[in-house]
């Protein structure tokens, strides 16, 4: 990896304070998920975001500061326990350290989400799936066999699939269509695979819109970390409304269902499917901006 040259500095002052307002916004969700983890408890809207996402919680409290910043300080030296870093003296002398040039084994994975992120963005938004990807995922199938089966769904399997069968599926996003329950696949008006992604995404599905945060912590460290929160912030509001619009019933866990089997249900998913397309344009706009940044 070649030398960046850093375009601003960071006092040793001004980055720890940084770094650590980081971590403390990130223990506030990563503290609870390892206290649950440590007692043995499962968490069915919370554990996704860590156990499908496989960003472990002390990476996520990682800071780093991005490309073309320089960490001034002799501490700043701990940040070359990452190879993605090289020191650097400043002009008065003063030790520092920054990020290299991306390496081109990971240019070839930017490359591709700068070209998946600009897909999206120019699509037109869909708002008509009313979260019946996890309905599909539970189709047809015994008790035994769901998921969350530590929680009650809210209807019985027959009832269930009627109402799946009453709603056409239109799920574009392959990464939930890929657990559609074998039954379910044939009623799903679309068929992504994994090498279609950048054919079907839109910024309108929740699960594009949380991915947000897988795309980002796959930068790291070259993504500045309070990108990577703010994704990780979106992708858990998100995630609590992607279960209370499921079939199950999570009440005794304060998630209050969104009943997407009745008008008004569909109404309040719609509703909040739109906010959150608004709050994740200008994430994705930043992750595009990082990409064209370090292809540069």
């Amino acid at each position: 990896m070649t030398a960046v040259g850093p375009s601003s500095v960071l006092p040793e002052s001004a980055w720890h304070a940084r770094a650590a307002a980081h971590e403390a916004r990130v223990r506030a969700w990563t503290d609870a998920h390892q206290a649950r983890a440590a007692r043995g408890e499962k968490h069915p809207v919370y554990d996704f975001l860590f156990n499908y996402y496989a960003f472990r919680p002390a990476w996520l409290r990682r800071w780093h500061p991005g490309p073309d910043v320089a960490l001034a300080g002799e501490s700043a030296r701990g940040h070359l326990r990452w190879s993605e870093y090289h020191a650097l003296p400043l002009a008065d002398g003063t030790p520092a350290v920054a990020l290299a040039s991306l390496p081109e084994p990971r240019r070839r994975y930017v490359t591709w989400l700068r070209e998946l992120l600009l897909a999206t963005q120019a699509r037109p938004a869909f708002f008509g799936c009313y979260g019946l990807h996890e309905w599909a995922m539970v189709y047809r199938q015994t008790p035994d066999e769901v998921r969350h089966n530590a929680h009650p769904l809210r209807f019985a399997p027959d009832e269930l699939a009627r109402i799946v069968e009453a709603a056409p599926l239109t799920c574009s996003h392959f990464d939930a269509f890929r657990f559609f329950t074998g039954p379910a696949r044939p009623l799903n008006k679309l068929a992504p695979s994994r090498e279609t992604v950048p054919q079907f995404e839109q910024r309108g599905c929740l699960h594009a819109n949380m991915d947000l945060y897988k795309w980002s912590f796959k930068l790291a460290p070259f993504a500045p970390s309070e990108l990577i929160a703010d994704c990780f912030a979106l992708a858990r509001d998100i995630r609590e409304v992607d279960m209370r619009a499921s079939p199950y019933d999570l009440r005794a866990l304060g998630f209050a269902p969104i009943p997407i089997e009745t008008p008004a249900g569909r109404a309040d998913y719609e509703t909040q499917q739109r906010a959150f397309t608004a709050r994740a344009e200008p994430l994705r706009a930043r992750l595009l901006a990082l990409c064209e940044r370090l292809l540069a």
